[in-house]
């Protein structure tokens, strides 16, 4: 008799083939964040999700954040972080922490365990190539070396990805001046995932998706068109932190990536059940 097990398994296999002859060669952007980036077992599912991409034919690319490393590293240093409406302020002494944080320890890190399961990963700043040029955001009142981003050449991922390598892209970026800025990570994987003509951007977050009623994690929203995500955001609908988010699926959306999507990253290998499951997960935003 066969084991029903490995019908079961079989069965996942078949699922998944059309998503891999459909994304076979393409990019998939996927905006590394929260409990995914804490806790071991989850990095492990991570980036076990991201090498497996790519051996059946995907290009992903990983941007990453890292706030509460850069307030940690600043509180270990005695320098206490400032924000504003939610943005950190950022003199001089400021950015060369997140730099460190961000292009030293953390793209390292995620490069180090990728490699480690069979990927071959390369960290990335907007410096390395002139990858992407950042400029001051204007902001009232004045935040500091707080950027966004003006443009992106994608001929070194494009580079990357022809043989075979993982980019890890942290969201620090120079001017043509020469000066250095620290950039929302998720605008920047909103911003890339358009530039490098990505097919889906995920976004990992600890929440299901977006939610109707913020109080009840059954009120999962499946799907979203742009234009509602819109209206959505100028209504004020959503809390502080999922903004952020939204803006980074709407400017990959209107950027020509056909879909983005929110996704819970406390679930192992998330990023395998969106991309290869009828169902899928989290909320979808589509144009």
């Amino acid at each position: 008799m066969v084991d029903e097990l490995l019908l079961k398994r079989a069965g996942i296999l078949i699922e998944a083939l059309p998503y891999i002859q459909q994304f076979y060669g393409k990019t998939i952007v996927i905006k590394y964040g929260g409990a995914a980036m804490v806790d071991p077992s989850l990095k492990e599912a991570v980036m076990t999700d991201i090498v497996l991409l790519r051996y059946v034919g995907i290009h992903p690319v990983v941007v990453h954040g890292g706030g509460a490393e850069i307030s940690e590293l600043m509180k270990r240093l005695g320098k206490e972080a400032t924000f504003v409406n939610g943005m950190r302020v950022t003199d001089a002494e400021t950015m060369e922490i997140a730099e460190m944080v961000l292009v030293g320890k953390i793209g390292k890190e995620i490069v180090q365990l990728i490699n480690q399961h069979g990927g071959k990963a390369v960290g990335l700043c907007g410096k390395d190539a002139a990858f992407m040029i950042a400029r001051k955001m204007r902001s009232e009142p004045d935040i500091g070396l707080v950027g966004e981003v003006e443009r992106i050449d994608p001929a070194m991922t494009d580079l990357l990805a022809t043989h075979g390598f993982i980019p890890v892209i942290s969201s620090v970026a120079g001017d043509e001046k020469g000066n250095t800025y620290n950039i929302n990570a998720d605008i920047v994987a909103g911003q890339v995932a358009s530039a490098l003509g990505a097919v889906k951007l995920i976004a990992l977050t600890d929440v299901q998706g977006v939610l109707k009623d913020i109080g009840d994690p059954e009120s999962l929203i499946p799907s979203l068109s742009a234009s509602e995500v819109e209206d959505q955001l100028s209504r004020g609908v959503y809390e502080k932190g999922m903004i952020p988010k939204l803006q980074s699926c709407l400017i990959a959306v209107r950027g020509g990536v056909e879909r983005a999507h929110i996704i819970d990253g406390r679930i192992p290998h998330a990023i395998l059940m969106e991309v290869f499951t009828d169902a899928g997960i989290g909320t979808m935003i589509t144009q």
